[in-house]
């Protein structure tokens, strides 16, 4: 379990390293390329984000497959390596095709989180299961706090480190030394699977399962989709999920896009260090929340209402953030609380009541988990999209029509999110624990 821990933390490490400076880097990039428009020049930024995204949405059930016919093993190692050489290719990046292939090829190497859960279920007793999932969501929570803080440090070494970095290499390169650092951890988490992790299925006895990994699909991600529609509740639920995901994932381009916004403009005029220190900020609150205070506050208040007020907290953040101004920079984390909080109290109480749901109603769960899933996959896809498209619509536009707009767009679907949980009607009372 522990090399399978470090497995998916260098995962979570390589897909949150690159958030203080991906939007830095992107506009460097398109500007360099003669994109002189902020509007079309910041748009590439939320479509690097997505290709990611989209990148895991198709690969994810392909390694799924493949670990069944070929083992778990394998396939993890696959995704270290993947790691090591398209992380190292995105720092070297000298155009907006080489870092878009970059991450889409590194996204497309990071789906086996999958995997890495299939494993645990391999390996583990019934009562095991719940307690070592659980230390995959802490290699999650645990990756979201360094990787924001390591991409700020170690990015532009030449101006932050100096000394041996105050090169013209690093100079031209400004992005490179965090990508060097996450593929290095790659490296190391790839030799100790070769040495220690060890094989979860016997392979001789994969050749009848593999009709069966068919469920990891698209197609049957897809049909599961199809299938929840017409079921009360969960169809519900499982829309309350695909919102929520889509106006949370319209911040993780814009956010920094409105830090590093110059003062004269209406943003802060960030550095990627600042931007670093706030996402720690923003996964340390989410681990304590999901890792200490879940428990007593689903106990206290009950399921179905901490969900309600996660989708509240993080529509009030998302909102009221581009109000944060330079002269009292450090209101910035109240927005930021309200993200983090709000998320952290959504995620594990939405599967909690979507699973109560399902057993109550007697739908298979697998297909309403796969449905659910397919979802969230396609928010963080479309959410960035949309979000690019309208701060590039808005960012130099007055009146009504501002870099605000796509700020308040995020929580008018929050509030949508919102009013079709408060309209739902549970068959059971929820108050599960965690």
């Amino acid at each position: 379990m522990t090399i399978l821990f470090l497995v998916v933390f260098v995962d979570m490490l390589g897909f949150t390293i690159v958030i203080p400076f991906l939007t830095y880097f992107i506009q460097d990039l398109a500007s360099n390329q003669g994109i002189s428009d902020i509007g079309s020049r910041d748009f590439w930024v939320g479509f690097v984000i997505a290709i990611y995204a989209l990148a895991q949405f198709i690969f994810t059930p392909i390694l799924g497959t493949l670990s069944d016919r070929f083992g778990r093993r394998p396939i993890l190692m696959f995704g270290l390596i993947s790691n090591s050489i398209f992380f190292i290719v995105f720092g070297l990046s000298n155009s907006l095709e080489m870092a878009i292939i970059a991450r889409f090829l590194s996204g497309a190497g990071n789906g086996n989180i999958a995997v890495a859960r299939a494993y645990i279920g391999d390996i583990s007793e019934p009562e095991q299961v719940a307690r070592r999932m659980g230390m995959i969501g802490a290699a999650f929570g645990l990756g979201f706090m360094i990787g924001p803080f390591l991409g700020g440090v170690l990015s532009d070494p030449a101006d932050g480190i100096g000394g041996v970095f105050n090169t013209s290499f690093w100079e031209k390169y400004q992005y490179l030394l965090p990508c060097i650092f996450s593929s290095i951890l790659s490296i190391i988490s790839l030799i100790m699977a070769y040495f220690w992790l060890k094989e979860s299925i016997k392979l001789d006895s994969t050749t009848g399962k593999i009709k069966d990994s068919s469920t990891n699909s698209i197609a049957k991600i897809t049909s599961d989709i199809i299938g929840v529609l017409s079921i009360p509740v969960i169809s519900s639920l499982v829309l309350v999920n695909f919102l929520f995901y889509m106006a949370f994932s319209m911040m993780h381009g814009t956010f920094i896009l409105y830090t590093a916004m110059p003062i004269e403009s209406g943003g802060l005029g960030w550095s990627e260090m600042e931007n670093g220190w706030v996402f720690a900020f923003i996964g340390l609150l989410g681990a304590i929340v999901q890792g200490v205070l879940i428990g007593p506050l689903s106990d206290r208040f009950g399921m179905s209402k901490l969900m309600m007020l996660g989708i509240l907290l993080a529509g009030l953040g998302i909102s009221s953030l581009p109000y944060v101004t330079a002269k009292m920079p450090i209101l910035i984390l109240g927005p930021a609380a309200g993200l983090a909080i709000g998320n952290a109290l959504f995620s594990p109480t939405q599967s909690s009541v979507l699973t109560a749901e399902s057993i109550a109603r007697g739908q298979e769960l697998g297909m309403i988990m796969g449905a659910q899933e397919g979802t969230a996959a396609l928010a963080r896809i479309f959410g960035p999209l949309f979000a690019a498209f309208l701060w590039s619509e808005t960012v130099e536009g007055t009146g009504m029509w501002t870099f605000h707009t796509c700020f308040r767009v995020a929580g008018l679907i929050f509030c949508f999110a919102l009013l079709i949980q408060f309209n739902i009607k549970s068959s059971e009372k929820n108050n599960l624990e965690i």
